[in-house]
């Protein structure tokens, strides 16, 4: 299976700088294009499935990117990472306390680990029942490092040694 990872389209949050973890919200206008400009950077790529979480940023991002003509699973095991009470929060704060939570949850949230318990099982659902599709993801970082720790042969500690860096997407074999 060839899976195609994107990052939803820019928040009203990232745009703040704050780290929104489960908090739900929207894209702000240049997240509105480049939704768009994702929709036309895979217009020649064959894709056959889009999996998304059901945040609106990542829902959003495929509306606005494919309008409606592909089929789309919208799963909540690809969410963010549940930072708990630090939904929300500063993007300063949020970020150094990370690599402390990859066994132990932010209060009342998650650790990486547990995350990447319910990503790793929609992956691997998603593999049993699409095994000859070409897949996009449009996801948050939980959701890549997901990828990253399941067939990219990277461990925790290793996708958050890594600052971010955007790039159109990333390819995966599954």
């Amino acid at each position: 299976m060839k899976i195609y990872f994107a990052t939803h389209a820019t928040t009203t949050d990232n745009e703040k700088d704050i780290a929104s973890g489960w908090k739900d919200v929207g894209l702000s206008q240049l997240g509105i294009q480049q939704a768009k400009e994702l929709g036309e950077r895979f217009k020649d790529i064959k894709i056959d499935l889009i999996c998304c979480s059901d945040f609106k940023r990542a829902a959003e991002t495929v509306k606005i990117a494919f309008e409606d003509k592909l089929p789309v699973i919208i799963d909540r095991r690809l969410r963010e990472l549940n930072y708990g009470d630090f939904n929300g929060k500063p993007s300063e704060i949020v970020e150094l306390m990370k690599k402390e939570r990859i066994k132990e949850p932010f209060p009342n949230g998650e650790s990486y680990e547990q995350a990447m318990v319910r990503v790793h099982d929609f992956y691997l659902e998603l593999k049993k029942n699409h095994p000859e599709k070409t897949v996009l993801v449009v996801g948050h970082r939980a959701t890549q490092f997901g990828l990253d720790t399941l067939v990219g042969g990277k461990t925790l500690e290793d996708c958050l040694s890594v600052p971010f860096r955007w790039q159109p997407y990333w390819e995966y074999n599954l």
